[in-house]
C-alpha cells in the first residue's frame, strides 16, 4: 500500500487507517523522524503544530504496543504522551482514535476540568496509551489509579509551552515515576538554552531533527496591520466580517478572557456565529465551541493564547488579533492556525498607537517588515504616523476581491454616516 515510503514500515493494520485518513506521502517531520522512532531511538524534534508531528510519534508508537504485545495491567499504561492543554491532549486523542480503529489499541485521555469518572472508567478498560495533561495525571496517581513503572514510549509534546505554562516541576515529577529503561521523544517549537537543558534530562543518545522553523512557516502568511482607535476595533472587525463573506472560518484572538468575552457580545448582536474559548470557560463549553468551528458552524472562534498552539483545524480563511500578544513569539504561534499543512492563509492585526511598540518587537522576532493596509473606514492616521509606516504607500490588501472594492470605498466616503449608523449598534463612541 504504501511501499515506497515511511508508511510502509507500518502494521497493514495501521496503513489502513493511514489511508482512510487521506494520507498519501509523509510529510517532512513524519519522513524524518518515523524511521528513527521505530527504531526505538530517543528523539528530540523542533517542530510547530500543523506539520503532522502527531503522526509522527504515534504511528510509531502504535506500531510498537503491535508488535510487542504484553498482558495488560489495568492502571499500568505502557506510552504515555504528555500534553499542554486540554485541546492538545484532546486533539491527539482523536488522532490515536483514527489511527487505532482497526487494531485493538485501547486509550484514555485524561485533563482537568471535567469529572474523571469517563476517563477512569477508559483506564479500567485497560488503556494501554495514555494522553494527559500534567495536573490531572498527578492526581490519578496520588489517588493510585495510575502507575508509570510500564511505560515503555514517553513523549513531551509542545515543551516549550510546558514551560511556560509553569509546569516543570510537574514534569519532573512525572519523569521521575517513569522507568530508566524507555524510549523518549521530546517535541517543541523552540530549542531555547531552557529547553534543551530539560531534553537532557529526559532522553539519551537523542537524534535531533528540526522540521519547518517559524521564519518560513510565517512566510506563507499574507500579513497586514491595520492601525486604528482603540474604541473602533470592534467596528473594524465587524466591518471586515460583513465585507468578506468567503472567511467562513476566522480566529479571533485578544489577550485577556474578559476581552474575549466581550468580543462574543459584540458580534453575536451583530448576528455573527461565534464561540469563546478561554480557561474560565468548563470543558464542555471548550468542546463545544471547537466541534462547532471545525464543522462551519460556528464562523469566528473568539480565542486567548491558551488556544494559540495544539489546535488544527483546517482550512482557517484569516486569523485576527484584535490585540498584539503579550508574549511576542505568541505572534507566530496565533497565526500559524491558518496556513496549516502547506496551505496559504492571511492574518491581520489590529494596532493602536500605544501598541507601536510590540507592533515593532513583532518585526524584529520574525525579521519581517509586515505590510499596512490602509484601505479601511477606521484607519488611525497617529497611530500610523507614530509607527514610522506612514511613508510605506498604500498596498491593497490581497484578499480584498474586486467585487467588495467598491463596497470599501463607498464605506470610508461615508465614514461619518457609517459611524453614526453604527454607534447605537456597538456601543461605540467617537473619541
Amino acid at each position: 500500500m504504501f511501499e515506497n515510503s515511511i508508511f510502509g514500515r507500518l502494521d497493514q493494520k495501521l496503513q489502513h487507517a493511514v489511508a482512510d485518513a487521506g494520507y498519501k506521502t509523509p510529510t517532512p517531520i513524519q519522513e524524518k523522524a518515523m524511521p528513527h522512532v521505530l527504531d526505538g531511538r530517543d528523539l528530540i524534534g523542533c517542530a510547530q503544530t500543523g506539520t503532522g508531528k502527531t503522526a509522527a510519534f504515534m504511528l510509531p508508537i502504535l506500531n510498537h504496543l503491535i508488535k510487542v504485545r504484553r498482558p495488560r495491567r489495568i492502571g499500568h499504561p505502557r506510552a504515555l504522551i504528555l500534553s499542554p492543554t486540554r485541546e492538545l491532549a484532546a486533539q491527539t486523542a482523536e488522532n490515536a482514535k483514527a489511527y487505532s480503529k482497526y487494531a485493538n489499541l485501547p486509550f484514555a485521555c485524561v485533563f482537568g476540568g471535567v469529572s474523571q469518572f469517563g476517563q477512569v472508567k477508559d483506564i479500567k478498560k485497560g488503556a494501554e496509551t495514555v494522553i494527559a495533561c500534567p495536573g490531572r495525571l498527578i492526581d490519578l496517581m496520588t489517588q493510585g489509579i495510575l502507575f508509570l513503572d510500564q511505560v515503555e514510549c514517553f513523549v513531551l509534546d509542545e515543551a516549550d509551552r510546558m514551560l511556560d505554562m509553569g509546569f516543570l516541576p510537574d514534569i519532573k515529577r512525572i519523569i521521575s515515576k517513569l522507568p530508566r529503561k524507555r524510549q523518549s521523544l521530546f517535541f517543541s517549537a523552540t530549542l531555547s538554552p531552557q529547553i534543551m537543558k530539560l531534553a537532557g534530562e529526559l532522553v539519551q543518545d537523542p537524534v535531533q531533527i528540526t522540521v519547518s522553523p517559524e521564519a518560513p512557516t510565517v512566510e506563507k502568511i499574507n500579513q497586514k496591520v491595520m492601525f486604528v482607535e482603540k474604541s473602533f476595533k470592534d467596528s473594524l472587525l465587524i466591518h471586515l466580517l460583513e465585507t468578506h463573506p468567503e472567511w467562513t472560518k476566522v480566529i479571533v484572538f485578544t489577550k485577556m478572557r474578559h476581552g474575549a468575552d466581550r468580543v462574543v457580545k459584540k458580534l453575536l448582536r451583530a448576528d455573527v456565529n461565534c464561540a469563546a474559548i478561554h480557561s474560565d470557560k468548563t470543558q464542555a463549553q471548550r468542546t463545544r465551541a471547537l466541534d462547532g468551528f471545525r464543522k462551519g458552524a460556528v464562523r469566528v472562534l473568539v480565542a486567548t493564547d491558551i488556544a494559540s498552539r495544539g489546535i488544527d483545524v483546517p482550512d482557517v480563511s484569516c486569523v485576527i488579533n484584535m490585540e498584539l500578544p503579550l508574549e511576542t513569539e505568541n505572534y507566530v504561534h496565533r497565526i500559524g492556525r491558518t496556513a496549516r499543512a502547506g496551505e496559504s492563509g492571511a492574518s491581520i492585526s489590529f494596532v493602536t498607537t500605544e501598541e507601536r511598540g510590540q507592533l515593532k518587537a513583532v518585526e524584529r522576532f520574525i525579521r519581517k517588515t509586515i505590510p499596512v493596509d490602509r484601505d479601511h473606514p477606521f484607519h488611525s492616521d497617529d497611530a500610523d504616523r507614530r509607527s514610522g509606516k506612514s511613508g510605506e504607500g498604500l498596498p491593497q490588501a490581497p484578499w480584498v476581491h474586486p467585487a467588495n472594492r467598491n463596497r470599501t470605498n463607498k464605506k470610508r466616503k461615508d465614514h461619518k454616516s457609517f459611524l453614526g449608523r453604527r454607534q447605537p449598534d456597538f456601543g461605540q463612541k467617537k473619541p
